[in-house]
């Protein structure tokens, strides 16, 4: 359904062959230990992959936002927690390429498998508004310094570059940030929790604690006071968009799990499998359309990010929405569907029904997204 061309079919195919290989096997370790998936990641930077949307002038594959959703997708139907590591990368990877001239090293070495990056914009104080840090970079002497009590950073502590934001030294507003990378080794720099949540347990999404960290002219990632402009044209289509192909290939994967039950399991005694019962099927067909439906949606938002137009902004905001919500109702069914053998933990259903509540929370949440869309409908300003 992403109409990709060969070339786009055939990395989209490598992925695939990827994730078979070195991060479905660890999924539910990974899950049940709480473990980072860093063998996945592992495979994937051995691949190339974590180069996948690196301009291919700094030795990535320059591939854009179609691609990156269906290898999303790919991944996410084996393991979540891995699709979001990689969706986050993703992310920071896209505000290396905004600042190019500043970044060129670390695209590099993502290209190469060798730098793992995420986001540090939410904070403790705004919570989920992501889009008003409370914390303030302190400029002296021509030195700038960083302190932040920073929440739910995916890759917390196995990251190689953190895209942090914070309110401008002189900004009057709460959205006049700027966009700086923060390296692990950097003074100051710690992880200050750890990820106890219900789903996605081995994502890493945990606290961080900035104190003090002095941060080089080169390290900013955007003017002064011109984060925002960052986060909403840079950040925000490419989170959208790859948070609706996570939430699809946790669908996905219900759907196939499902359909491997109801064909495979038995009534012994009547001689006859679980597809035989019309409600089952119904519920199965009820999934498969849901899923087909919400992924036609998705690329109807890639279809108008590649021409843009009126309605652009509007789908953007709905992405992220419509895809995570669907997700929700599909497992739902699905662990319906499947009875005591879905929550008996056998199928791996249950892993996928929390996995697919997690990204509702992750900001812009969708009960922002609405809030968002109807101010958009309305004619108001999105953030006021």
């Amino acid at each position: 359904m992403y109409r990709l061309n060969e070339e786009q079919q055939r990395i989209v195919g490598q992925v695939a062959a990827v994730a078979d290989q070195s991060i479905a096997p660890n999924a539910a370790r990974v899950d049940k230990e709480r473990a980072f998936p860093s063998e996945s990641i592992a495979g994937l930077g051995k691949a190339g992959l974590l180069g996948l949307t690196v301009p291919a002038a700094f030795g990535g594959m320059g591939q854009g936002l179609g691609t990156m959703a269906a290898a999303l997708d790919e991944v996410a139907q084996r393991c979540s927690s891995t699709a979001m590591v990689y969706l986050m990368h993703l992310c920071g990877v896209a505000c290396y390429a905004a600042s190019s001239d500043k970044s060129a090293g670390y695209l590099k070495a993502a290209a190469r498998g060798e730098h793992l990056s995420t986001l540090a914009f939410s904070e403790r104080g705004s919570r989920s508004h992501f889009w008003a840090p409370v914390s303030r970079a302190q400029q002296s002497n021509g030195v700038v310094k960083l302190s932040a009590q920073k929440s739910f950073v995916t890759s917390a502590g196995h990251a190689d570059g953190y895209v942090v934001s914070t309110l401008a030294a002189n900004g009057a507003q709460p959205m006049e940030s700027t966009i700086y990378l923060v390296l692990p080794n950097d003074p100051g720099v710690s992880v200050s929790g750890a990820w106890e949540g219900l789903g996605m347990r081995g994502n890493a999404s945990a606290p961080m604690t900035l104190a003090n960290v002095p941060v080089a002219d080169d390290r900013a990632l955007t003017p002064p006071g011109k984060g925002l402009d960052m986060m909403l044209g840079v950040v925000l289509p490419a989170f959208q968009v790859g948070s609706a192909a996570v939430a699809l290939g946790i669908a996905e994967a219900a759907v196939r799990a499902t359909t491997t039950h109801l064909t495979k399991s038995r009534f012994e005694h009547l001689g006859s499998s679980l597809a035989e019962l019309p409600t089952l099927r119904a519920r199965l067909a009820q999934m498969r359309v849901e899923t087909d439906r919400a992924r036609a949606h998705l690329v109807g938002v890639l279809d108008s990010l590649a021409a843009p137009g009126p309605a652009t902004q509007l789908l953007v905001l709905e992405a992220k929405a419509s895809a995570t919500e669907t997700a929700a109702n599909v497992t739902d069914l699905a662990m319906r569907t499947c009875g005591g053998a879905a929550f008996g933990g056998a199928l791996g259903l249950e892993r996928l029904y929390r996995d697919a509540r997690a990204p509702i929370v992750m900001a812009p949440t969708t009960d922002q997204a609405y809030d968002f869309i109807g101010r958009a409908l309305c004619g108001l300003e999105l953030f006021s």
